[in-house]
């Protein structure tokens, strides 16, 4: 069973002259060194807890929340109550609506009813639990899907909730939290989401640490819990992105990783390099762009092993470019979701490109439901769920 209860959250209690952007901010862990330096710059912004850590201890992000509620800079709401949160962006040609549902999730680990789909990253699993046993609370939500909200009962949201806070990001995505907090209409949201399945689509370090601190405090009801955003398949607005992977230098000369990558996949030179993306499109989607010392090629594995694992580009690109002699010492890897920026580096002097497509979300609960993790960092969800909007304190 799905445990997702209603909450009193922490709510930023803006100031004269304050804008709701002075408070928030995307997840931790998108954000640039000279975009935290912009954020960090307004006293209460949530990064100054997120990321306020020093050599892994965040004790002082602990007494400089509580210094913020003893201000009045964050006010607790006065009754439990979910909360509806859209996000409206344009995308392509179209504007698109993502709405979700935030609440308090219990953190028991995965099982059948609440499945991972991506590999972690262990230092920042760490990182995590030291935020939270340094300050007691979540100020950031964790992203799940379940498969559907039957109609009448998000009517129903819509009819009952009121506004609690708007803004705009610089990407220029409307941001809106709506209180539901009607007692019929509380109850059948869990009630509905007790029978669901969770996928974890976004914050699976987060997940995983929220996990840990539970059983770091048996008996604690309050750190049983973690801050979630939970959106259904079936939202017309729930975009997923690639993640292409990028290597500044080649470990090897160009022509011998070449050569080694003929050994493994059929390659078809493409003459210009802007030309990548589009060639891609509608091939296998085990296929994927290479560019290497600025020479672009489709690739096509030559006999992958049958499994889905090996109908992902991304897991073929783990396995068979990213491993192997081609690579004496593992490589360092950057991401990037933005094709343009990707091409952009390759610019900038980047060796090795290695360009993806993304995962339907259809494909990632087959291999979720399978229990198969996809390799890390193989989707982004865009939007990105923001940070600051609401505090789940557990102290």
């Amino acid at each position: 069973m799905v445990d997702f209860r209603p909450f009193r959250p922490f709510i930023p209690r803006l100031g004269s002259g304050e804008r709701m952007l002075d408070r928030v901010s995307p997840p931790y862990d998108v954000i640039s060194a000279e975009e935290l330096g912009r954020l960090k710059a307004n006293r209460f912004n949530v990064t100054n807890i997120t990321l306020g850590g020093v050599d892994g201890d965040y004790s002082a992000a602990g007494l400089a929340l509580s210094s913020w509620i003893e201000q009045g800079a964050l006010a607790q709401d006065r009754r439990d109550a979910f909360y509806t949160y859209r996000q409206t962006f344009c995308e392509g040609e179209h504007y698109w609506q993502r709405t979700g549902i935030v609440g308090i999730m219990a953190a028991e680990g995965y099982s059948e009813r609440v499945v991972p789909h991506e590999e972690t990253f262990p230092q920042v699993k760490e990182d995590r639990l030291n935020l939270l046993r340094g300050t007691g609370t979540h100020c950031e939500s964790i992203f799940g899907i379940f498969d559907e909200l039957s109609p009448g009962l998000r009517d129903r949201m819509d009819e009952v909730e009121t506004k609690v806070l708007e803004f705009t990001d610089p990407q220029g995505v409307r941001h809106c939290l709506f209180r539901v907090c009607d007692p019929e209409t509380v109850a059948a949201v869990s009630q509905e989401l007790a029978g669901k399945t969770v996928l974890i689509a976004d914050g699976h370090h987060r997940y995983e640490t929220a996990s840990r601190y539970a059983q770091e405090n048996p008996g604690d009801e309050r750190r049983r819990f973690v801050l979630t955003t939970l959106v259904p398949s079936n939202d017309p607005g729930l975009l997923v992105f690639p993640t292409h992977r990028l290597v500044r230098r080649l470990q090897v000369p160009p022509e011998r990783f070449i050569a080694l990558m003929e050994g493994t996949f059929a390659l078809e030179e493409v003459p210009d390099l802007a030309s990548l993306p589009a060639a891609l499109q509608g091939r296998a989607a085990a296929d994927l762009g290479l560019v290497v010392d600025g020479r672009a090629y489709l690739a096509s594995p030559k006999g992958p092993p049958a499994g889905p694992m090996w109908e992902l580009d991304s897991y073929i690109c783990q396995e068979r470019v990213q491993k192997g002699e081609a690579w004496p010492v593992e490589p360092e890897v950057v991401y990037e979701h933005d094709t343009a920026m990707a091409i952009g580096k390759v610019a900038e002097g980047y060796q090795l490109l290695m360009l993806l497509r993304p995962p339907t979300v259809g494909k990632i609960w087959e291999l979720a439901r399978q229990d198969r993790r996809m390799p890390k960092k193989s989707t982004y969800f865009w939007p990105k769920i923001w940070s600051g909007l609401v505090y789940y304190r557990m102290v």
